[in-house]
């Protein structure tokens, strides 16, 4: 019988300033030549694991045995303990706004009680000439902050990551874009205090698969296909910060012949993060993925839906055309009426504006626009284009940002019609600070020769360097 391996892995699914979304999950790997090399188990060859299973992780996945999360503040003292026997996730409630706190979990196997991923992990790296699971190094910090409370200003700075078009995975040594921007964000959460992840889409690719041919490869369908393009990559990030998505083409089935759309879902979290928030307005699901959320009562960021239903709405138009989902935008959207400041930033995955090379401005996204401009939106982010574009149009700023791990190198060419500033086809994150009025928003790209962050270089349309970050401010 051959031997395998698991794995643990350790997510906080999501986050409110009262709460916290704990989950746990692992990855089979089948042990091959004397423990040497590592191969990632396939969801259908589970069954072939002791005990055998399913699932490995996610918001679906059956439970690995009865569980115990446990929250201390930052004294050690612990203020929460919560039991789970069905899934392998659990809300933690009656937290402080504002707060550090620090977590374990603990599930019991065979009649005992052990720590869920304690002590150094195994992770997928470079080990001679290629990649594999290399030996135990690295431990979890299980440590988080709790956002503000939405109705009270937040009381300093918050900052905040942004990544797009990333879902390509870690798998071979050329996939590097993705794993060095990766450390580079594990970078910025550890030195500038990063409270949350959004991304802008295309959050896993299909490998090869188009238009419906038949093809091998990660699907996006699977829980085998989410080790190598997100759950390995953005390991010691998504144990501290909650991760916000938005749905791009390559995860929806506009592109690919599989809708990896329900693999979304299970993997963010999505219904367990937003039931009852439809009810609210806070959020509209079915078809599509909108939600909205508060980082104190000053910022509120905007999950929009770009992409298209396939089934049963009209092709031609894009979910936010979608009847459903006005009365949401509505509500999310209001006229600017002169009350108190506050940072509307929605986040889609395709552009209104941009200047390619490959994609120019999102057709029928004219009347999302002016709703953007009537409600004093002052950023709006998105991906799709595999480079970095800022543009501003109108009172708004428009930033592309989906280079965190495909990057396409051709020169724009659409710069006049998509109104840009500036522009750089380079692997990178946003890194985004709001401080009350101001907004500074950096481009990083891989850490330099010394481990430090780096921001990219960025050009004019006339080709000039265009340096430093770009500030925006509220009236």
């Amino acid at each position: 019988m051959p031997d395998y391996y698991s794995e643990p892995f350790l997510n906080l699914a999501g986050l409110t300033h009262k709460s916290a979304l704990v989950a746990w999950g692992a990855f089979y790997f089948r042990v091959k030549d004397s423990g040497k090399e590592f191969k990632l188990v396939d969801d259908d060859d589970l069954r072939n694991v002791h005990p055998p299973r399913a699932d490995s992780i996610g918001a679906s996945s059956k439970s690995y045995g009865p569980a115990r999360v446990e929250v201390s503040d930052a004294a050690g003292n612990v203020v929460a303990s919560v039991t789970e026997t069905e899934r392998n996730h659990r809300w933690v409630t009656g937290l402080e706004p504002d707060t550090e706190y620090t977590y374990k979990v603990f599930v019991k196997s065979g009649g005992q009680e052990e720590e869920w991923a304690g002590g150094p992990r195994r992770n997928w790296e470079r080990a001679g000439d290629k990649m594999g699971l290399g030996p135990k190094s690295k431990p979890y910090v299980n440590r988080f902050r709790t956002f503000p409370d939405p109705t009270r200003p937040a009381p300093g700075p918050v900052t905040f990551a942004v990544i797009g078009d990333f879902g390509v995975g870690v798998r071979k040594d050329e996939d590097r874009g993705q794993r060095q921007i990766a450390a580079a964000l594990e970078r910025a959460v550890e030195e500038h205090d990063v409270r949350l992840v959004l991304t802008t889409g295309d959050n896993i690719y299909r490998a090869g698969g188009f238009l419906g041919l038949p093809v091998g490869g990660d699907t996006g369908d699977e829980d085998d296909d989410w080790y190598f393009t997100y759950y390995q990559p953005y390991r010691y990030v998504i144990n501290r910060v909650p991760v916000f998505p938005t749905i791009g083409n390559h995860d929806a089935g506009e592109t690919e012949s599989r809708d990896d759309r329900s693999q979304l879902f299970d993997n963010f979290y999505v219904n367990e993060r937003v039931a009852g928030e439809e009810a609210a307005g806070r959020a509209s699901i079915g078809p599509g993925l909108f939600y909205r959320f508060r980082f104190g009562s000053g910022v509120e960021f905007i999950c929009v839906d770009t992409s298209k239903e396939p089934e049963s709405f009209d092709r031609r138009k894009r979910l936010f055309e979608h009847p459903k989902h006005k009365e949401f935008l509505d509500a999310a959207l209001p006229a600017a009426n002169g009350g108190p400041p506050v940072w509307r930033i929605p986040f889609c995955h395709h552009p209104p504006f941009c200047a390619g090379p490959k994609y120019g401005n999102t057709d029928g996204m004219e009347g999302l626009v002016e709703q953007f401009e009537r409600a004093g939106v002052r950023l709006v982010l998105s991906g799709h284009e595999h480079n970095c574009q800022h543009a501003s149009h109108r009172g708004v700023d428009y930033v592309v940002t989906g280079g965190a791990g495909k990057i396409r190198s051709g020169e724009p060419g659409k710069f006049d019609a998509a109104h840009t500033l500036s522009w750089a086809a380079e692997y990178h994150f946003l890194l985004v600070t709001i401080d009350g009025k101001r907004m500074t928003l950096r481009a990083v790209g891989a850490l330099d020769g010394g481990g430090k962050l780096a921001d990219i270089p960025r050009k004019a349309p006339d080709g000039k360097p265009v340096s430093g970050p770009v500030v925006l401010e509220l009236p």
